[in-house]
C-alpha cells in the first residue's frame, strides 16, 4: 500500500501522484490541506520520512517567515503545522519500502 500526502494544486505533488500511478501503483490520496493534520500521525510520518520539523517546513509560497517559524525550534514548527497545514512540506510518500518526501520528486521511486 502507497499513501500520498498530496496537495492537488502543487505540480510537485501532482507529478509525484503520477509517477506512483505509472509505475503501476493505486495509492491513497490523502488532501493534508482539507483534511488537516493530527499531532501524532504528522510526528510519526516525519520520524518515518527521517526529516524534523524544521526540515519539512514549506517557506515558499507560505507566511512561515512572517510566523517567525524560519530558525524557530521543531516544537514550535509543528503547532504552526497543525493550526496551517500548508507549511509542511509536499508531497510525502508513505510506501512498502520507505516513508520519503519527495524532493525531488524522483525520491518517490525509494518508497515502492
Amino acid at each position: 500500500m502507497i499513501t500520498i500526502y498530496h496537495k492537488p494544486t502543487c505540480s510537485t505533488s501532482r507529478k509525484v501522484l503520477q509517477m506512483i500511478r505509472d509505475a503501476g501503483h493505486e495509492p491513497e490520496v490523502i488532501d493534508y490541506i482539507k483534511q488537516g493534520w493530527d499531532r501524532g500521525a504528522l510526528t510519526e510520518l516525519l520520524a518515518a520520512a527521517n526529516v524534523t520539523p524544521a526540515q519539512a517546513l514549506r517557506v515558499k509560497g507560505t507566511d512561515a517567515a512572517e510566523r517567525g517559524l524560519v530558525g524557530a525550534c521543531d516544537a514550535t514548527i509543528l503547532d504552526h503545522m497543525l493550526q496551517n497545514p500548508a507549511l509542511v512540506e509536499r508531497p510525502i510518500v508513505a510506501g512498502p519500502s520507505a516513508t520519503r518526501l519527495c524532493r525531488p520528486a524522483e525520491l518517490v521511486s525509494e518508497t515502492f
